[in-house]
């Protein structure tokens, strides 16, 4: 998937389409006026805006469009993460996943993964991260 950003909206809808597998048009907008206000052509445009991005595909069965998703929904979190860490000094992220998941509902399941990698990754961390903010790796 080549980088493309995704609105927040747009997230509303991929979630839907994720989590039906494939849905018409008037499934989406059923599900998305039931939480916000939105008009049914503005959700016609997130959609199409979707397919063109490549996010989805869209068949048209007689007068009815059906989606499906394109992009794996992991593979989309996991590649948004990664892109907005990027952003981050390094020597912060620690603290922002620290927060993250104090923050965040998680499965037991999950915070034992997170426990595990964490105690194999400690074993070659270095002692401290570099800034990655200024050339001479500097910041406060």
């Amino acid at each position: 998937m080549t980088e493309k950003t995704v609105s927040g909206a747009e997230w509303s809808v991929l979630r839907i389409v994720w989590t039906l597998g494939s849905c018409t048009t008037r499934e989406v907008i059923d599900t998305l006026q039931n939480e916000s206000d939105w008009k049914d052509s503005t959700i016609k445009t997130l959609l199409k805006r979707l397919c063109d991005k490549e996010f989805l595909t869209t068949t048209k069965q007689g007068r009815q469009f059906t989606y499906q998703a394109v992009v794996n929904e992991q593979t989309a979190m996991n590649q948004t993460a990664v892109t907005m860490f990027s952003h981050f000094c390094a020597m912060k992220q620690g603290q922002t996943l620290i927060e993250l998941i104090e923050q965040e509902k998680l499965s037991r399941s999950d915070l034992q993964k997170i426990e595990k990698l964490a105690h194999v990754r400690a074993m070659t961390a270095p002692k401290q991260v570099d800034c990655n903010c200024l050339p001479d790796g500097t910041c406060d």
